[in-house]
């Protein structure tokens, strides 16, 4: 009778490929099915409101984060009077807690509002270790990070332009890149998004954002239609590259089930089978990758172990940087008190 192995026992907790089934794009089939098993994390969800993401400043810095499964949070840091915000979408990871604690010398306030449902998945310290199992899904982590810090970076040109209009259009057709969908009348996104709100995306006040919305729904560039969604009717402020329309390059950039106007995308054409060759190769290579992955697992230990002292060294820096930031203050208030005694 032939020997099974053992299943290894399931964590608690719900698959991350299920909640995020993109983050495994470039696994294998069979790695796919190791990742489903392996990689596990708990689920909270919450209702459209504020968010107390700041119970989580203190939280272990080794966890890696939190993903957003479902829904848009928006991220709103409050420096003396005036708000910026950024939206924050299914994919995004999120640290509400840091290694270096929050700044100290300029005094910001982080404040999370959910405008939809929000679920949001734990990726723990357990989760963190995992990873380092499926280089091809941290890849996909590391990429969404690096997406999130360009689209930041493309909201803060778009705060530049220099008339609240084309900021209204160039935020709009920005929003558009991720979460629009084609209709028989344009371009809809479906965010509902107050002209509060939209003035703190783009750097501008609330009476001067809704005389500039009022002008392009005159010009029948940018409307809110009924459900408190918006629709651009227009076209973008610039061309977009190789002479294609807009509504052409949001289609193709759409992961979701088409709606019943639009057409399903074909299905690929199925691969030929590979040669006995090409399956040497490739069980050649999945040797070379269980054995690479042991040599992980190794370095794993080591790295945990360093952690903790890593851990330990960052309580003594933030002690450090306190009173540092403490003497900086005093030192400037001492100043200020002579020249008012010289005065």
């Amino acid at each position: 009778m032939e020997a099974t192995t053992p299943s290894r026992p399931r964590v608690a907790g719900k698959a991350l490929l299920e909640l995020d089934p993109d983050l495994g794009r470039l696994l294998t089939d069979e790695r796919r099915s190791a990742a489903l098993h392996d990689l596990r994390v708990r689920v909270t969800s919450f209702p459209v409101g504020e968010w107390d993401g700041e119970r989580l400043a203190d939280a272990d810095p080794i966890h890696l984060g939190l993903l957003v499964a479902d829904g848009v949070l928006a991220r709103e840091v409050v420096l003396g009077d005036t708000v910026s915000t950024e939206l924050l979408g299914a994919g995004d990871i999120v640290r509400p807690w840091s290694v270096e604690g929050p700044p100290q010398l300029l005094p910001v306030a982080i404040r999370w509002n959910a405008l939809s449902s929000v679920r949001l998945a734990l990726l723990d310290r357990r989760v963190a270790s995992q990873l380092g199992n499926y280089p091809e899904i941290s890849a996909v982590v590391i990429d969404r990070l690096s997406e999130r810090a360009q689209r930041l970076a493309i909201t803060q040109a778009i705060s530049q332009l220099n008339r609240v209009d084309r900021r209204l259009l160039a935020l709009f057709w920005h929003l558009a890149e991720r979460w629009g969908r084609v209709s028989r009348e344009g371009i809809a996104v479906p965010l509902v998004l107050s002209h509060r709100l939209i003035g703190e995306l783009v750097g501008a006040r609330r009476p001067t954002v809704s005389t500039a919305l009022a002008e392009l729904a005159r010009e029948h560039q940018l409307v809110r239609r009924d459900d408190g969604t918006w629709l651009l009717t227009g076209e973008p402020i610039t061309e977009p590259p190789s002479g294609e329309s807009a509504a052409e390059l949001v289609r193709q950039r759409r992961r979701l089930m088409p709606t019943p106007d639009e057409p399903k995308p074909p299905v690929a054409p199925v691969e030929a089978r590979p040669s006995d060759d090409r399956l040497i190769e490739l069980r050649t290579s999945l040797q070379a990758a269980r054995m690479a992955s042991e040599r992980h697992r190794e370095a794993l230990g080591a790295l945990q172990a360093e952690t903790a002292a890593l851990r330990a060294r960052t309580l003594e820096l933030r002690a450090e940087r306190s009173r540092r930031v403490e003497s900086i203050r005093r030192a400037a208030t001492e100043r200020h008190d002579g020249t008012e005694a010289r005065s």
